[in-house]
């Protein structure tokens, strides 16, 4: 290497590395695709991605576009708008906790992108940035008051009754839940995606689980019982605990941007992944109390039942088309757990695929889109018809 050379790289290192640590929003790449805000109410939002005219082997394909979120009566979009390839549209119900950035991540690697290049209107329920004012809602909160109100803006948006329903995690859940208790007949299909369903066969965390269950039941104590202001995770509690889900990882990533603080791209990959991870939101007390006694100690589900409020709703009432998928190398669902989903529902039409992965790899993961979203594209239009 030449002086001019090693001199060039040195002033490369050098900027990446100020801009890593001083400025890494110039280096982030991700929420590029053009949204509208249809409906807020002052926590959560509505937002609709028109699908845009292209082919499947043009989806997902890096765009330019800057990222702006549109109010319903501002201009179109710069992506042409076309008429939806499928009469049925997809609404993405997410997590609580996880930050919206996750289905919009990078340009070339974006959730949100790939399905309204297939001609998809996707829709998707922002649950916001709940408080201590919100440590109170429980989970029966947003499936009976919350999703009520939102898939009712959706139909009234897109004049379609029926409606695909995409969860993830613990949106998952919130997508079965609704479909069970409603008994929205409307729902034709469910694409459910790293869902705890049988906590007590995830693992070694399954078995913790069951012990403290055991724990807690030999000495009459009731998890439901506990205050949703004690069982509040704040942001700061919820990126700590989803970093040492993987401490191994997370140290990784920082030795492999040392390596390569040369590479600009490679900087700016890491800083779009930090925005990610480094910008979740709170959790509402009474909604973690009410998961974990559910999923993880009650592991009522895996009966196929879940607790809302002082009613039990059955999941064998939903007869949705389902696509059940797991992460093969997912230890925060792992396939096991996950794969209770299929014993649970009333569905006729269920499938259970397992892809590689974990947790946040099998929705957002650079190998997503061949393994995952290319399997739930093809499923989804063959029941969209």
């Amino acid at each position: 290497m030449g002086i001019q050379t090693a001199r060039r790289q040195a002033r490369q290192i050098a900027r990446n590395a100020r801009d890593r640590i001083f400025n890494p929003e110039s280096l982030v790449r991700t929420g590029n695709t053009p949204f509208e805000v249809l409906h807020d109410n002052g926590l959560v939002k509505l937002r609709y991605y028109s699908p845009v005219q292209t082919s499947p082997a043009q989806a997902n394909a890096p765009t330019q576009t800057s990222n702006r979120a549109l109010d319903a009566s501002s201009a179109a979009p710069a992506l042409e708008p076309a008429q939806p390839a499928t009469p049925i549209p997809l609404v993405i119900v997410p997590p609580l906790a996880i930050n919206m950035l996750v289905y919009d991540l990078f340009p070339e690697r974006s959730f949100v992108q790939y399905f309204t290049q297939l001609g998809f209107p996707v829709y998707l329920i922002d649950w916001g940035t709940p408080g201590l004012r919100q440590a109170h809602y429980t989970l029966s909160r947003y499936v009976k008051k919350l999703m009520p109100e939102f898939i009712g803006k959706v139909r009234e948006h897109s004049g379609s009754d029926e409606l695909s329903l995409q969860g993830w995690s613990m949106g998952g859940g919130i997508a079965l839940a609704y479909t069970a208790y409603h008994h929205d007949h409307n729902i034709r299909n469910l694409l459910i995606m790293g869902t705890a369903i049988d906590g007590h066969a995830n693992g070694p965390l399954g078995r913790n689980y069951q012990k403290l269950a055991n724990w807690l039941e030999k000495r009459n104590l009731n998890a439901r019982k506990l205050p949703a202001s004690m069982a509040y995770s704040p942001a700061w509690m919820n990126i700590v605990g989803f970093k040492l889900s993987d401490p191994v990882g997370s140290l990784r990533g920082y030795r492999d941007l040392l390596k390569n603080l040369h590479d600009r791209d490679y900087v700016a990959q890491h800083a779009t992944q930090a925005a990610f991870i480094d910008n979740l939101v709170a959790y509402p007390g009474g909604v973690i109390r009410d998961w974990m006694a559910s999923v993880w100690l009650e592991n009522e589900t895996a009966r196929g039942q879940i607790t809302l409020g002082r009613e039990v709703t059955h999941l064998r009432t939903i007869k949705s088309n389902v696509l059940g998928i797991a992460g093969s190398t997912d230890t925060l669902a792992n396939v096991n757990c996950c794969k209770a989903l299929m014993n649970v529902v009333g569905s006729q039409d269920k499938q259970f695929h397992v892809a590689p992965g974990g947790h946040t790899g099998i929705m957002a993961g650079s190998r997503a889109r061949e393994a995952v979203w290319e399997k739930a594209s093809e499923w989804l239009l063959a029941r969209s018809g």
